[in-house]
C-alpha cells in the first residue's frame, strides 16, 4: 500500500513539474492568457501575413487552428476542450450557437471599423442587429467546369449535371447541405425544405447522378480541378475563383434554378479567455486595406464596402463573385433546421455516399 501511495505521489510531482515547465515556456515565448488570441477558422481562410501584422501591431500572440465543416467546429466548441476567442461559423451554425447559449455578445463600441461593412450584409435574419456576429466573407455555391473538357456542352442549370455525357466526370464537395441543396434546387424546392417526401425525392435523384460522380471530396477539390482530373466541380465561389486564377479554361456559374448565398461571420465563443483581444482582431480585420488584402489572398467576396476601393476593378465587377441584387434575390441562405432535421439531411447524404460506393 505504501508503495502504491509513493508511486501516486511521484506521478503527481512529475505532472505538476511538467505543468510548471510548460507554463514557464509559454510565458517565455509570450503565450500568457492576457496576451494570447486563439482563433478557430476554416482552412486557408486568412492571409498569414495579416496574422503577423496583427501580432506586431498589438503584441498579442495568435494561436490559429482550423476546421473543415461547421459541424466539426460546433462539436469542438460544445465539448469545450479549447477556449477559442474567435470562431468563424456560417449563418445557420450561428443560429444554432445562439440557441445553445455558446456565444458572447459583441460590443460594437469596440469595433469602430464596423462602419465599413456594406449595410446589406448587416442585420440579417440569422443574427438581427449583429448582436453576436461580425461579417467576414460571403459567397455562393455553384458549378465550375472546364470548357475544353465539356466540349460544346453549355452548363447553366443544376439539371445539366445529370447529362449522361458527363459520366465519371463530376466532383462534389463533401457537404450534406450543399449536395442535398443542389438536388432540392434542381427540383425547384427550397434549400431549407423540411418536407420529408421532398427530401427523399432529392436523395433518389442524387442516386441517379451517381454514374456521373467521380468523387466526393474536401479541400482537395481545388487541386483536382486545377490538374484537370475532372471536368466539373460543385463548390463554393471562392474556391472556384482560386482555381480560375490557375487555369484559364474553367468557368463558374450560379445555376438558374437558384443556389445558396452563404455568410461566414466572426463570433466570440462563451468560453473565450481574451474577449478584448477578440474585439481588437475583429476591428483589425475590418480595416479597409486589411480586408482588401485578405480578400485578394482568400478569393472570397468581402462584405467590406470600404475595401473595394483597394481592390482590382476586374475582380469586384465580376458578377459571378460579386452578384448584383437581382441575382442574390433568387439565392437562399441556409437556415438552422433543428437537430432532428439536420440529422435527417445528414442521414440521407450518408446513404447517397454509400450508394456511390
Amino acid at each position: 500500500m505504501k508503495q502504491l501511495i509513493r508511486a501516486l505521489v511521484a506521478v503527481l510531482i512529475v505532472t505538476f513539474a511538467l505543468m510548471y515547465i510548460v507554463s514557464k515556456l509559454n510565458s517565455a515565448h509570450g503565450y500568457t492568457s492576457g496576451n494570447t488570441l486563439t482563433i478557430f477558422n476554416w482552412g486557408d481562410y486568412i492571409d498569414s501575413d495579416l496574422i503577423k501584422k496583427f501580432e506586431k501591431e498589438t503584441g498579442i500572440k495568435v494561436i490559429y487552428e482550423t476546421f473543415d465543416s461547421n459541424e466539426a467546429m460546433l462539436t469542438k466548441i460544445e465539448q469545450g476542450g479549447t477556449a477559442y476567442d474567435i470562431a468563424v461559423p456560417s449563418e445557420y451554425a450561428i443560429e444554432k450557437m445562439k440557441e445553445e447559449d455558446l456565444l458572447l455578445p459583441v460590443d460594437h463600441s469596440k469595433i469602430p471599423n464596423l462602419k465599413n461593412i456594406d449595410p446589406r450584409f448587416l442585420d440579417l435574419s440569422f443574427d438581427p442587429g449583429n448582436e453576436y456576429s461580425i461579417p467576414y466573407f460571403w459567397g455562393t455555391v455553384g458549378i465550375l467546369y472546364n470548357t475544353e473538357m465539356v466540349g460544346d456542352k453549355e452548363i447553366k442549370t443544376w439539371n445539366d449535371l445529370w447529362d449522361p455525357d458527363f459520366k465519371n466526370d463530376i466532383l462534389l464537395v463533401d457537404g450534406a447541405r450543399e449536395v442535398m441543396g443542389m438536388s432540392l434546387n434542381s427540383l425547384h424546392y427550397s434549400l431549407n425544405d423540411k418536407d420529408e417526401a421532398h427530401l427523399i425525392e432529392a436523395k433518389e435523384k442524387l442516386d441517379r447522378l451517381t454514374p456521373n460522380i467521380k468523387a466526393i471530396v474536401g479541400d482537395e477539390i481545388r487541386m483536382l480541378m486545377e490538374n484537370e482530373e475532372a471536368a466539373i466541380g460543385v463548390m463554393w465561389s471562392g474556391t472556384a475563383q482560386e482555381i480560375m486564377w490557375e487555369n484559364d479554361k474553367v468557368e463558374y456559374v450560379v445555376p438558374e434554378e437558384g443556389s445558396n448565398l452563404w455568410f461566414d461571420n466572426m463570433v466570440i465563443p462563451k468560453t473565450a479567455k481574451n474577449p478584448d483581444a477578440a474585439h481588437m482582431f475583429m476591428n483589425f480585420i475590418l480595416d479597409p486595406e486589411v480586408a482588401a488584402q485578405n480578400a485578394d489572398y482568400v478569393g472570397y467576396s468581402t462584405p467590406n464596402k470600404a475595401a473595394l476601393s483597394y481592390m482590382d476593378e476586374e475582380t469586384i465587377s465580376d458578377e459571378r463573385f460579386y452578384p448584383d441584387e437581382e441575382m442574390t434575390a433568387r439565392l437562399e441562405v441556409y437556415e438552422n433546421l433543428g437537430k432532428r432535421m439536420i440529422a435527417y439531411y445528414n442521414d440521407l447524404f450518408l446513404e447517397f455516399k454509400m450508394h456511390k460506393k
